[in-house]
């Protein structure tokens, strides 16, 4: 069964309904590196101009983390391996399977906001990077021992959009203090 397959089955049975097949998945390869922003850029291009600038910039955090842990931690910086990233998007779900070629890894057993006295065990437990991702995506499927890393985001349209003349609405130079 192919890693896509189970992915879409695995989104299925905990409720959230995939693409269908008719839906295209797009997809590029890269050699693991560091320099991620035209990669980023690719994968957001769908998706900018459909979202406020806040959750672009969110997605981008998170879509950075994902691929730094696949070419640092998954790859070890090899450039001889490569870091390969499926996407898609259907209605306000989109979707990233990031997969490498490395050893995988064990999997957290929990990866959310830790309490200020389980610091300790949340730094032992779960890396910034990985918090990150908890945090920013609505769904982290791990598969293949931690070779891929399935996300989705719910990018819900806004119900109201600022007027394109809000700027004349403030008085140019006023400062609102904080506080206030």
């Amino acid at each position: 069964m192919t890693s896509l397959k189970r992915s879409l089955e695995y989104l299925f049975v905990v409720g959230t309904v995939p693409p269908s097949a008719h839906v295209k998945w797009d997809s590029l390869s890269f050699a693991s590196t560091l320099y991620l922003h035209p990669i980023i850029d690719t994968l957001l291009d769908s998706v900018a101009h459909r979202v406020p600038s806040l959750v672009c910039h969110e997605l981008r955090l998170g879509l950075q983390e994902a691929l730094v842990n696949a070419a640092k931690h998954g790859n070890q910086l090899n450039p001889a391996k490569q870091v390969s990233v499926q996407y898609a998007r259907r209605g306000n779900d989109y979707w990233w399977i990031v997969s490498d070629q490395g050893t995988g890894f064990k999997l957290p057993n929990y990866c959310g906001l830790p309490a200020c006295d389980e610091a300790t065990a949340f730094a032992e437990e779960c890396g910034r990077g990985l918090f990150i991702l908890y945090q920013i995506f609505d769904d982290v499927h791990w598969e293949q021992d931690g070779r891929a890393l399935h996300l989705r985001k719910r990018i819900a349209r806004p119900r109201w959009q600022w007027p394109a003349t809000i700027g004349r609405l403030w008085p140019t130079g006023m400062v609102l203090k904080q506080g206030a």
